[in-house]
């Protein structure tokens, strides 16, 4: 009987492997506006995603890993202990908050470059997804002009899917922000869950037909 119990479970175990492997984790890695600043998890637009994915009946782990206030160096500094699991896509909405600081735009751009060196160096096929971010121009200023750029050079350099604009639609709207004026509220929340499915979907519908990403240990 003890024989019987630990074949079936050797038989299974590959199994169960496999088929762990078929689930698409997504890492949403990123500072307030991914977080849901204001509202329940469940608002924000991971969590969002994650119902969008779930309704096309794809098998999914949408990670929520944002944290309000983060800059690209917070971020940077506690990527490692989500890069133990695997990672499918990475969805990186930083840099804000650093702007507002006034980080020097090339310490920002290190940064962002060394989540996407540090993913890729465990999850070499690992799909990166860049939410673009913009401040108001203010008579041409080169920091702000640099700050925009920075998003599609980084883009481009590394193979990645650019959203332009990451609050298009929702910066700037008072029907679509807390009383802050700076972040979403639900409703908001849900057009950037839009903006960002545009880009995700067409990701999402490739990886499914393939397979998962290999480790590098």
């Amino acid at each position: 009987m003890l024989l019987a119990i630990l074949l079936l479970t050797l038989q299974s175990a590959p199994a169960a492997k496999r088929e762990a492997s078929n689930v698409i984790t997504v890492l949403c890695l990123g500072d307030s506006l991914t977080a849901g600043f204001g509202l329940s998890r469940s608002q924000s637009y991971p969590a969002l995603l994650s119902e969008k994915m779930r309704g096309k009946d794809y098998r999914c782990d949408v990670i929520n890993a944002g944290s309000s206030g983060d800059t690209t160096g917070g971020a940077l500094r506690r990527l490692a202990p989500f890069l133990r699991h695997k990672i499918d896509i990475l969805i990186i909405e930083l840099g804000i908050n650093d702007a507002f600081r006034g980080v020097p735009v090339e310490t920002m751009r290190a940064n962002l470059q060394s989540i996407i060196d540090q993913t890729r160096a465990k999850w070499p096929n690992v799909q990166i997804i860049i939410a673009g971010m913009q401040v108001p121009l203010f008579a041409n200023d080169p920091y702000v002009l640099a700050f925009g750029q920075m998003f599609p050079e980084l883009a481009e350099k590394n193979h990645a899917t650019l959203i332009p604009f990451f609050l298009e639609g929702v910066g700037g709207d008072p029907t679509l922000n807390q009383a802050d004026r700076i972040h979403p509220n639900a409703a908001g929340q849900r057009v950037l869950a839009q903006t960002v499915w545009r880009v995700l979907e067409p990701i999402v519908e490739k990886l499914a037909a393939g397979s998962a990403p290999a480790r590098v240990d």
